[in-house]
């Protein structure tokens, strides 16, 4: 059978808090959750809303496109072996994209940002 969304959501988090040591208490208390909702979220009982996962997120300190792409790998056959697990943030990731976690800034050509001021005036 097919692992349900909300299952994999709540897989992923707890990964994520307990990573980190950290108690459903202390998660509930900064994300502003009641510890039982948390706690249902974290088993698959409940559906999170985007809001409830935003304020979850941050008080974990982790990216939501972190966390979905973690519950994407979970939904994933279990016949794949090119993933590996983060030890900051207990998600899982492929081998490929945890090698390319680093960001580029690309300077705007000389002069770009006068004509941008323009365009937009």
């Amino acid at each position: 059978m097919a692992v349900l969304l909300r299952e994999a959501l709540g897989d992923s988090l707890r990964r994520a808090r307990t990573a980190q040591g950290r108690t459903l208490r202390e998660v509930s208390t900064d994300a502003r959750v009641s510890l039982g909702y948390l706690s249902e979220v974290e088993r698959g009982q409940k559906e999170a809303s985007s809001e409830l996962l935003a304020a979850i997120c941050d008080a974990l300190d982790v990216e939501i496109a972190d966390l979905l792409l973690d519950i994407g790998h979970a939904m994933r056959p279990a016949d794949r072996d090119d993933l590996v697990t983060s030890p900051e943030t207990g998600l899982v990731a492929d081998a490929e994209m945890a090698v390319l976690d680093a960001k580029v800034v690309i300077a705007a050509p000389a002069g770009r940002s006068e004509a941008t001021a323009l365009a937009a005036a």
